[in-house]
């Protein structure tokens, strides 16, 4: 294989979240070609999106292999900046130290207006955020996760409205993930659920209304003094959406594998 097609490969595995995946393609790649530079980053690129201290060191590696060879790349300095900025600087001095001469040398090699140069501001300007940006960000953050369980419960209720047909399409995520759904939500205790989904946001607002009205009925009946039991008309949508973060997680391994088996025969093939 080329070190295009192991790239390929990195970069459709990274896309729908398979990390580790494209890990394991990325060292493949690099035993099999021997030094990459592009290889080197995505190795990095992939530990970074764990998180993970352990993972961050094992970017760190893969970055600084890449530029002891290839010092002026611009795609490998940039990252391991994004990395560094990272850094916490009581337990990783060292690494939080770097940021200044990696600043230096991409300034040097990325002119301004350059794509590089606008990865830089926009990393350094996350590295310099205050708390009240974090807030704002953790929000965005959580809003964008709120909006794309909106569009997979939309795409289950309107699979569940054309017969639980979906695309046969095993790498399709958003196929993928609606079939997963489907499944989790198949049998006639789940009945409820699938109706939730349905008429989400009429159960929202039909949930609201029950809240309201029966703790305002407890109160008043002098059986409780204030009451919080209203609130259990909102376990079914709970329930519901546990059910369809659950059906998104598997829908990714399945893709994952599906890109994987593919790969796979590509590989055999040749």
């Amino acid at each position: 294989m080329t070190r295009d097609e192991y790239a390929d490969r990195c970069e459709e595995l990274f896309a729908v979240g398979g990390f580790c995946e494209a890990r394991r393609a990325a060292e493949s790649g690099l035993e099999e070609l021997g030094p990459d530079r592009v290889l080197y980053r995505w190795l990095g690129l992939a530990h970074v999106a764990e998180d993970e201290d352990d993972h961050d060191a094992a970017a760190e590696k893969a970055y600084e292999a890449g530029l002891a060879q290839w010092p002026d790349d611009l795609g490998l300095l940039v990252s391991y900046l994004e990395l560094c900025l990272r850094a916490d600087t009581w337990t990783y001095p060292g690494r939080a130290a770097r940021v200044e001469r990696l600043k230096e040398r991409i300034a040097v090699l990325a002119p301004a207006g350059s794509p590089e140069a606008a990865r830089v501001e926009d990393a350094l300007g996350w590295a310099g955020r205050g708390y009240w940006q974090d807030v704002r960000e953790r929000t965005a953050a959580a809003r964008r996760d709120r909006a794309a369980l909106t569009s997979h419960s939309a795409d289950v209720a309107e699979a569940l409205e054309q017969g639980a047909q979906v695309s046969a399409d095993p790498e399709d995520v958003r196929a993928a993930e609606a079939a997963a759904a489907l499944e989790l939500l198949a049998g006639p205790w789940r009945a409820p659920l699938r109706l939730v989904i349905r008429h989400r946001a009429a159960a929202y607002v039909t949930a609201f209304v029950l809240v309201f009205a029966t703790n305002k009925a407890l109160v008043l009946s002098g059986v409780v003094s204030y009451s919080v039991w209203g609130w259990i008309w909102f376990v079914p949508l709970l329930l519901a959406e546990s059910k369809l973060r659950q059906a998104r997680r598997l829908a990714r391994q399945r893709v994952i594998a599906a890109m994987e088996a593919r790969h796979a025969g590509v590989a055999a093939a040749d």
